[in-house]
């Protein structure tokens, strides 16, 4: 009886402290990165590049996701506003069907953006991976963050925490054009295991890669010329 006892204090003990750690974590998460995270453009320091960080173009229903959309549009927003030069599309793609990088800057282009302003990165598997190659493949030591604002927390918070000066534009949660403040509870969990892997598991990235140069300033495409979609220059794809 006493020792069935000593096991229900145990356990509730431990769910305490595992409740403790994860309010914790969210905690320090979100309050060391909330100043680095912006709305209006006009506020948003400049930055050569920017990383659009990759989502599904279509929720589980099949139906087309606003969140993708709203990345892509804040992207195309901030290019246009010449807030960054270069953009860097960082995203799965496990299999023929399912392209996240690839879909990006086809809808990147679409809008206006040239192909050469556009490096697709196609192992971003998670964010720790995008951010991480951010600095040790493409060189960066800043750079703006595109992404919604439940997400932008830990992607910034990452970047920081790993010495670069990222921020982070908030794209709206949905077509409303809200940046909402709802916290899933998938990132809840995700944002122990970014400290987790910052600070106890000393993660690296599932693929490093080499060292690549990003072309900020590109030139201008010639239309008769061969290259991509419209005469654009081919896009850039970095593994």
């Amino acid at each position: 009886m006493r020792r069935k006892r000593r096991l229900k204090m145990l356990f509730w003990w431990s769910l305490a402290t595992v409740v403790l750690l994860v309010l914790l974590a969210n905690r320090w998460v979100i309050n060391s990165t909330d100043s680095r995270l912006y709305t209006n453009f006009a506020l948003l320091p400049d930055n050569e590049v920017g990383i659009v960080l990759g989502t599904s173009a279509y929720t589980r229903e099949g139906k087309s996701n606003p969140q993708f959309h709203a990345r892509v549009d804040a992207a195309v927003q901030l290019y246009r506003l010449g807030k960054v030069k270069h953009l860097i599309v960082s995203g799965a793609n496990p299999d023929s069907t399912y392209n996240e990088p690839r879909r990006m800057w086809q809808e990147l282009t679409k809008a206006g953006v040239p192909a050469a302003a556009i490096t697709m990165d196609f192992a971003g598997f998670r964010t720790f991976d995008t951010v991480s190659r951010a600095r040790h493949v493409f060189g960066l030591e800043r750079f703006t963050l595109i992404t919604q604002k439940y997400h932008a927390y830990r992607a910034v918070f990452l970047g920081r925490k790993m010495g670069m000066t990222a921020v982070a534009f908030v794209a709206p949660i949905g077509p409303t054009g809200a940046s909402g403040n709802r916290h899933p509870p998938r990132e809840v969990f995700a944002r122990v295991k970014a400290v987790l892997d910052l600070y106890v598991l000393r993660t690296e990235p599932r693929f490093l890669g080499q060292p690549e140069t990003l072309q900020i300033d590109p030139p201008d495409a010639d239309p008769g010329g061969s290259g991509g979609p419209g005469g654009l220059p081919a896009p850039r794809e970095s593994t």
